[in-house]
């Protein structure tokens, strides 16, 4: 669907519909969702040669991280299918736990992932890609208008969505060697940070970091273990048909007490503990440094050596992000094993860099003080490409519901890890760069990566982003589910499954049992099951897959069910937009405050807020029953 609105030049202004700053992974979504739902969009970003970096791991997904990924492609977004196209490896982590933490983890070829969303951006109907630093807001009495640039070029349009990711005044950091400049050489941005000041939009210094770039001639992987990837292989698309190809392999060293003495003999050097780094960052992925000062009980780290690409020698020393200087960062690789001759092509480096106070916005990602500008990814005070690309999608989409005056789309916590995300970040803010971990989904039971285009496909296509392809897949798969579970009904005689079930470990039966109550053995799936009923050949495997969770962790899932329908109570009891919590009897001074500020939609966001306890939950309850009557 082509606006009807064109991106002429008029006046040394151009005209669109809406404005996404910044090509990173937030901004990638943002655009495309934009423009997909039928808005003419323009990315503008400062290199078009940095559209979709992954200027740190050279990797897509991980622990929760896969389950944001394929939440992102059930809607109708871009992340999953890119890194299907362009991988190098890719496996499944935590097989040997429960459905709800397995997460898909792939290794992508920077080079051509680049290449790949810069295409796509490029081919878009109603996107347009601009080199342009946005330097200021133009904001008219309290809502976005546009933005200009450095070139002193103002763009126009109804909606702004700023996905500015390190970019801020960053500054990168070795030993006490720094310099402003954004990650991996990039200009930074240095103007847009006093806009957001201006509008009295609260700012706050956050800071990330990454490993060296090593040799590849220079390593010795006969020292290390061969890490490669799964036979078997997942897709992070649902709509990916084609078998996925592991290219390359990983490999695995560690840490060693020699290494941990370097490192603690010059700790006065690292800028984290002699006072040079300002900025705050991520207590999940610290430093080596770190690492070693938190956990002075542990001989050794887990050390990952990763390929960036099939084009370059480059390779990724994963678990040794470090801001010590250079000197110490060359003694310190040469004491791990197999990296004892390495050579250096980038040195490790720490980033500074400017972001906003998550709880400045509502659960739409829009800003409080100025209507329609959106802000989505690390600007948002997240780390991380997955959750920067789940932000900007929900941003692109609630954007494009903003122009058209609908209501915006907000994902509850136990619908998506996406909603999960972005409650967290509005309604608890952060003091360090967020990342999504499953222990922060209190349903992660429901929300398994598996079931993703279940929960989020008919909400995507219903929103004109997910196209009726996408939905007709997942509908035969949802159709195939209910009419496996129909047939695990049957009752079967011992003598079909007794061997079966001694070959597996499992006590045999004595009686008639079903093939649900077969499914649910501990040791027996549903590859199991179709060698003595073959007519379950017949079905996808994802249905399979999906119909046997269903019936092993039936009496859990029926239990978190009620959990919800509790919780669902109170999300569905609005508080009114109008509330004076500041005059409202029987609150606590810090629940005044904190209601204050944020301002939540309704009780069961209100009930999430730090420092708002169940007392004042039910002063809010008495105060809704007062104003019906």
């Amino acid at each position: 669907m082509q606006s009807s609105q064109s991106s002429v030049w008029v006046n040394n202004m151009y005209n669109y519909d809406a404005i996404v700053v910044g090509a990173g992974h937030a901004g990638i979504e943002a655009g495309l969702a934009l423009a997909r739902m039928g808005h003419k969009t323009v990315i503008m970003t400062i290199s078009l040669d940095n559209i979709g970096f992954l200027a740190c791991n050279p990797s897509i997904g991980g622990t929760a991280k896969g389950h944001l990924v394929r939440e992102i492609d059930a809607l109708g977004g871009e992340m999953g299918i890119a890194a299907d196209n362009t991988l190098i490896q890719i496996k499944m982590l935590n097989t040997a736990k429960g459905p709800a933490v397995q997460s898909l983890r792939a290794q992508q070829d920077k080079v051509v992932y680049h290449q790949y969303m810069k295409r796509v951006l490029e081919e878009e109907p109603n996107l347009d890609l601009v080199q342009q630093e946005a330097t200021e807001l133009i904001v008219e009495d309290g809502v976005i208008k546009g933005v200009k640039t450095l070139m002193g070029i103002e763009f126009r349009a109804k909606t702004v969505v700023v996905c500015s990711g390190v970019y801020l005044n960053s500054r990168i950091i070795i030993g006490d060697y720094t310099k402003d400049e954004g990650p991996s050489g990039f200009q930074r941005a240095t103007k847009l940070t006093q806009s957001f000041i201006d509008n009295n939009i609260k700012i706050r210094r956050f800071k990330t970091g990454t490993p060296a770039r090593l040799d590849k001639n220079s390593i010795d992987f006969s020292k290390m273990v061969r890490q490669d990837g799964d036979d078997n292989i997942s897709s992070f698309s649902f709509m990916t048909k084609e078998k996925l190809v592991n290219l390359e392999p990983c490999y695995l060293t560690y840490t060693n007490p020699k290494t941990h003495k370097v490192i603690m003999d010059n700790i006065d050097r690292s800028p984290i503990y002699n006072g040079e780094i300002v900025g705050v960052g991520p207590r999940y992925c610290p430093s080596i440094e770190t690492k070693v000062m938190r956990f002075k009980d542990k001989d050794r780290h887990q050390i990952f050596i990763e390929p960036e690409s099939r084009t370059t020698n480059e390779m990724y020393a994963q678990g040794l992000s470090s801001s010590l200087p250079y000197d110490v960062q060359l003694e310190m690789y040469h004491t791990i094993e197999g990296l004892e001759n390495c050579k250096f092509l980038r040195f490790a480096y720490a980033i500074e860099y400017d972001c906003l106070d998550p709880m400045e916005l509502t659960p739409s990602l829009m800003t409080k003080k100025v209507k329609g500008l959106f802000t989505a990814g690390q600007i948002n005070g997240s780390s991380g490409y997955e959750e920067a690309a789940a932000q900007g999608i929900m941003a692109g989409i609630n954007a494009s519901r903003y122009i058209k005056g609908e209501e915006p789309i907000v994902l509850r916590r136990d619908e998506a890890y996406i909603g999960v995300l972005i409650d967290d970040l509005v309604t608890k803010g952060t003091n360090e760069p967020y990342r999504m971990m499953t222990s922060r989904a209190e349903y992660r039971l429901f929300l398994r990566q598996d079931n993703a285009d279940l929960r989020l496909t008919e909400l995507g296509y219903s929103i004109g982003l997910a196209t009726k392809e996408r939905l007709d897949n997942m509908l035969e798969k949802k159709a195939q589910i209910k009419e496996i579970i129909h047939l695990a009904d049957r009752p079967i005689s011992p003598k079909l499954v007794n061997d079966l079930l001694v070959e597996k470990g499992e006590t045999a039966v004595e009686h008639g049992i079903t093939i649900k109550e077969l499914f649910r053995r501990s040791n027996i799936g549903y590859k199991d099951v179709q060698t003595v009923f073959p007519e379950f050949l017949e079905f996808r495997e994802d249905a399979l897959v999906e119909a046997e969770t269903e019936m092993k962790y039936e009496g859990y899932l029926q239990k978190q069910l009620s959990q919800i329908k509790e919780m669902t109570k109170l999300e569905n009891r609005k508080l009114p937009t109008d509330i004076d919590y500041m005059s409202l009897q029987g609150l606590r001074v810090e629940a005044r405050e904190k209601l204050e500020q944020i301002r939540p939609l309704n009780l069961g966001q209100a009930s999430r807020i730090s420092g708002v306890s169940p007392a004042d939950i039910n002063v809010l309850i008495v105060y809704l029953s007062k104003k019906v009557q």
